[in-house]
């Protein structure tokens, strides 16, 4: 092997691109706040209403804004994806600082956690698709990804950390100065998002907004997603996995730790690691090794081996097979979702990602559908069988879905 042979995967880094040393902390910053912030008031809304019903609205809550996500992505194909990533961070700055505020006076209260999960909730969902556009405007084509897994790979450490620092956080030093570590995260990351230089997008200017032309933005966006079979399938398994796998493996956690497992809020700390820690290591995996040439039968495969390990972890009542179960489901689950931000980004023409990926945030809609379902499910027929039914459901569906897109599914790539 030549010496030119042996430098190729330093070159081709995405930390050698000034812009991405500073996207990457920008993101893992909002990361880190996002599951701290998620765990500590998902746990004060359970201990303090004493219902699953409310634990699920809160999390549905958080995605209100999922059905505004295409028209932020005409906002990210017009201003820039760095200047809509910016402003959106300073919305969880500020909706952060109030709830820090409200902690720390005494005036905390579920209502009020509602409201702010709410707001947050119109702006939160977009962020990973206009994260993961920017990554794609900042960054070489063969760099992609790379860039995607390593961004990944962030995220679910972030779980990690976020779950185990949260839950430590706010049993040492109280909720109000745990969430004061959620301001600085928020500032952070919009102080290193704003250091991102987004290079001029080519080909004509757009004019002035006016409703018409947004709407007629993206119905073009609708229509370039419709013409393709493969954004198809991914954006149906987006909404899939969205639907009946992440409850499972997130949302309900904190009602699996108190009422399955009998754990505290430590216990549940250590249940979110576990999937995060699992989909870490696959994520980091994936950052390694690529997704390869058919990267939409690797995103197939493991969402089906995906379902198969829920529908095991819905039969398990002890916490330690428990634990096993949700890292082994975190780790395939890397290679299913790093896999389809990849097909959707090398699709879709440059002109079209942020309204395509504004569309794949549409996906997450299904997320506030299935904890509401799974909410009253739990309350009526126990965790164990509304698992056993969402998990069944995602197996079928994805069989369903690898069947009608067969041919571009299985079409090899490049």
């Amino acid at each position: 092997m030549t010496g030119a042979e042996d430098r190729r995967p330093a070159r081709r880094s995405p930390f050698t691109q000034r812009n991405f040393r500073f996207q990457w902390p920008a993101d893992l910053a909002t990361s880190l706040g996002f599951e701290m912030e998620t765990l500590i008031l998902g746990w004060y809304v359970l201990v303090t209403t004493e219902s699953v019903v409310w634990l699920t609205a809160f999390g549905a809550l958080q995605f209100t804004g999922t059905l505004l996500a295409p028209l932020l992505g005409v906002a990210g194909d017009r201003v820039g994806q760095r200047n809509l990533l910016a402003a959106m961070r300073m919305v969880y700055l500020v909706i952060a600082a109030c709830v820090a505020a409200l902690a720390a006076t005494g005036n905390l209260s579920p209502a009020a956690v509602l409201v702010a999960a709410a707001l947050l909730g119109l702006v939160r969902p977009s962020d990973i698709g206009v994260r993961n556009t920017l990554v794609a405007a900042i960054l070489p084509a063969d760099m992609l990804a790379g860039a995607l897994g390593v961004s990944r790979a962030s995220m679910d450490g972030a779980r990690v950390v976020g779950a185990l620092a949260g839950a430590g956080l706010v049993a040492a030093l109280g909720i109000g100065a745990a969430y004061g570590v959620v301001v600085g995260l928020y500032l952070a990351a919009v102080l290193l998002t704003l250091a991102v230089h987004e290079p001029p997008r080519a080909g004509p200017k757009a004019g002035p907004a006016t409703v018409l032309s947004v709407w007629r933005e993206l119905a073009e966006g609708v229509a370039h997603t419709r013409g393709s079979p493969v954004l198809m399938a991914a954006l149906w398994m987006a909404w899939l996995a969205n639907f009946a796998a992440y409850p499972l493996s997130g949302g309900l956690l904190p009602h699996v730790a108190r009422e399955v497992y009998g754990m505290d809020r430590t216990g549940l700390g250590l249940l979110v690691a576990s999937f995060a820690g699992g989909a870490l290591a696959g994520s980091m995996i994936v950052s390694l090794r690529g997704v390869g040439e058919r990267p939409a039968q690797v995103m197939l495969a493991a969402a089906g081996l995906w379902f198969a390990l829920l529908l095991v972890f819905a039969q398990i009542g002890t916490a330690g097979a428990g634990m096993a179960m949700l890292f082994l489901a975190g780790f395939v689950q890397s290679f299913c979702m790093i896999p389809m931000s990849v097909l959707l980004l090398r699709s879709t023409e440059a002109a079209f990602r942020g309204r395509v990926m504004g569309l794949r945030m549409l996906s997450i809609y299904g997320l506030p559908l299935g904890l509401l379902g799974a909410g009253f499910g739990v309350a009526r027929i126990g965790f164990a069988s509304t698992a056993t039914i969402y998990a069944a459901f995602g197996l079928a569906a994805t069989a369903l879905i690898a069947w009608h897109w067969r041919g571009p599914l299985w079409r090899r790539e490049g």
